[in-house]
């Protein structure tokens, strides 16, 4: 068995945690792990479900002209990579990372896995907490990806818990353009997470994506629709129905 050599380790702010990388001897595997826990937080083999989580959200603005996508959690650098891809030459992607370590592994050895993304000129990133750029409330923003933690139920930084909070979703629908689509992806299913977004406002759709093609953990995408038509005025979230919920399969 190719033994895993440990390539860094990045205190995670605000906690007494960090965040190693790991590498499978000489092969372009790469692990991600959470110091104190026997489970991976990523690994670079299983990357599907991050894939859709960009082609999902791109697919819904694919129609608006120099699109631009917030992405929140750099990890490997595929969700990134994937929206980059979806959007053609004309689209923008902002990546925000809290931890400046793992920006850096992208530049570096793990960029080798997702291409490089943080070297294509369409790129901006924003070494900090996502949600600093969400409390800004300005309308800058066709889609917001959070490929944060382990979605709703943040695991390894509390503070991520804002995010999916009520006050959090208020702030990503105030990010977002009219008719704009916040894309949030989560380890596992989260029944009271679907209703808190239906209460903001948004229109919800709840997707089942796998983990690697065909195969591997099943991993829950929420595709959330703001109020509006694009290039008209936002309608608030009081003036929104939401339509219900509906599930579906996802080919990553």
């Amino acid at each position: 068995m190719i033994p895993w050599a440990l390539l860094g380790r990045a205190p995670i702010p605000g906690t007494e945690q960090a965040l190693c990388l790991y590498r499978r001897g000489d092969l372009p595997e790469f692990s991600i792990q959470i110091s104190g826990y026997v489970s991976e937080l990523m690994n670079s083999r299983m990357h599907a479900s991050e894939d859709a989580l960009a082609e999902l959200a791109c697919a819904q603005i694919a129609d608006r002209p120099q699109p631009r996508v917030l992405v929140g959690g750099l990890g490997m650098g595929f969700t990134l990579a994937a929206a980059l891809k979806a959007l053609g030459p004309g689209g923008v992607v902002t990546v925000a990372e809290l931890v400046p370590e793992v920006v850096e592994w992208n530049r570096g050895p793990l960029g080798e896995c997702a291409g490089y993304p943080l070297n294509d000129p369409r790129t901006r990133v924003h070494v900090g907490d996502v949600a600093e750029l969400l409390r800004r409330g300005q309308a800058a923003f066709d889609a917001v990806l959070l490929d944060v933690d382990n979605g709703p139920e943040g695991m390894t930084h509390h503070g991520n818990n804002w995010l999916y909070s009520p006050a959090g979703l208020a702030a990503a629908q105030r990010t977002l353009r009219p008719g704009g689509v916040l894309a949030v992806w989560s380890a596992t299913p989260d029944t009271r997470f679907t209703a808190r977004l239906n209460r903001a406002g948004f229109r919800v759709e709840v997707r089942t994506v796998r983990a690697r093609p065909g195969k591997g953990a099943h991993h829950t995408i929420w595709l959330a629709h703001a109020p509006g038509k694009p290039g008209g005025k936002e309608t608030g979230t009081g003036g929104a129905r939401p339509r219900g919920t509906g599930r579906g399969d996802a080919r990553s």
